[in-house]
């Protein structure tokens, strides 16, 4: 029989889950309620910090996202009670309120659920709204979507707990004082608006696939947050392919993260990685999701965008069972198209290495020394570890230890930086 204290644990490991899965349902709910996306957030806490209290006593209820929304719900009761706001929306709130009250946990949990779609789009959208600082943006959407605390985003990204709360607060007060609706924009709005949460998404994920700073090559964990905030997205606008597009990037990109570490943690190339290890679930939903956006585009008449062609890209690598078979030459003729689209000295710089592996080192080696005046590769490690790496294959090693090294000295990864300085201590070896 488990002890006290296990059986404690138990239900604080129940509680962070459930949290993790119902918060931004329960927020995006209470912000259609109070308006504020700070406020509603406080209740959610508030409800939270009730079932910390209760939940060891009596134990978790059956349906504990009504139970917490019950919970969030009687406290805004009290709160819009004493409040201005009460008497500015007593005919539109009051009754709908009070009358929760005699409601049973599931009436009230069908009651939230009808508009849960259309409440948490607008949260996703309110938590990515161009106002904020694409920093802001993303600790919003981890924290009111992703259902991390403070101090888990810090450690993600490697920032002070202070410094992420301050972003937060800033945010959260932004959004009040512009006193921005919580409503879907429409037009070209929505367009724009849906430009910025797809950015954010890529941001957190391709965090999470390459960190940029620290001990470890990757967090995962930031992985599975923006692939299933991708995922709850994708079945909120259907009929958005980019939507689609990007879900299906992250979905066949995490299917290697198991892949990408070998056993103390080391960095193991695209190359070289066992493929057998790659998680085919996933790869069966990219595929899948990719699908959907291309027929969404043809329906449509839309032109391919460019998380749909990145999609393409990391299609071609999931359908390889060898690395010998990459279709390459699909491959850089993607990049190609992605460079028309998306102009870019790092989309350039992937199209070179695609170049080189489709038809050789000597073919790209041009293409890649044309990138080394660019201002925005300066301080980009890639650009001299993959021209480190053609020049290695070029049989040039003296000048490829040299690229290595230099970029050795510009990542930030620990793990990243150990790679370059053996690639670079075995490129001086090679007479």
């Amino acid at each position: 029989m488990p002890s006290e204290s296990q059986r404690t644990d138990a239900i604080q490991r129940s509680i962070d889950a459930v949290w993790r899965i119902e918060s931004a349902k329960l927020i995006a709910a209470l912000t259609r309620i109070v308006r504020d996306v700070g406020l509603a957030e406080d209740l959610a806490q508030d409800a939270l910090v009730a079932a910390l209290e209760r939940w060891p006593q009596t134990g978790i209820p059956d349906n504990p996202a009504a139970w917490l929304m019950a919970a969030a719900k009687n406290r805004a009761i009290d709160l819009l009670r004493r409040s201005k706001l009460l008497e500015r929306k007593h005919q539109q709130l009051g009754y709908e309120l009070e009358a929760t009250r005699q409601l049973t946990p599931d009436d009230i949990n069908a009651a939230i659920d009808s508009p849960v779609a259309d409440d948490l789009l607008r949260l996703i959208f309110i938590s990515c709204h161009p106002i904020l600082s694409p920093e802001s943006r993303v600790a919003l959407t981890l924290r009111l979507l992703g259902g991390l605390t403070t101090d888990e985003i810090a450690r993600a990204f490697l920032l002070s707990e202070p410094t992420v709360a301050q972003r937060i607060v800033r945010a959260k007060r932004t959004l009040s004082d512009a006193k921005i609706p919580f409503e879907l924009p429409r037009g070209v709005e929505f367009t724009s608006r849906l430009a910025s949460v797809l950015q954010v998404l890529y941001l957190i994920f391709n965090e999470g696939y390459s960190a940029t700073a620290g001990d470890d090559w990757t967090r995962p964990a930031l992985c599975e947050d923006a692939l299933r905030l991708g995922r709850i997205l994708s079945e909120l606008v259907p009929d958005e392919s980019e939507v689609h597009g990007l879900a299906a990037l992250m979905e066949i990109q995490a299917s290697r993260l198991h892949a990408r570490i070998g056993p103390s943690g080391e960095p193991i190339l695209l190359l070289d990685q066992d493929r057998a290890r790659w998680d085919q679930i996933l790869i069966g939903r990219g595929l899948a999701a990719l699908e959907h956006a291309q027929q969404t585009s043809a329906r449509l008449s839309s032109p391919i965008g460019s998380y749909t062609l990145q999609a393409a890209i990391a299609a071609c690598h999931a359908r390889a069972v060898t690395a010998e078979a990459t279709d390459w030459h699909r491959i850089a003729s993607l990049y190609a198209q992605l460079v028309r689209l998306t102009p870019s000295p790092i989309v350039e710089l992937n199209r070179a290495v695609a170049v080189s592996m489709a038809s050789g080192p000597a073919v790209a080696l041009p293409l890649i020394d044309a990138l080394t005046d660019e201002p925005a590769l300066k301080s980009y490690h890639l650009l001299p570890s993959v021209r480190g790496d053609l020049l290695l294959k070029l049989g040039r090693h003296q000048e490829a230890r040299t690229e290595f090294e230099r970029a050795a000295t510009l990542t930030r990864n620990e793990r990243e930086r150990t790679l370059l300085l053996n690639r670079a201590r075995a490129a001086g070896q090679v007479s």
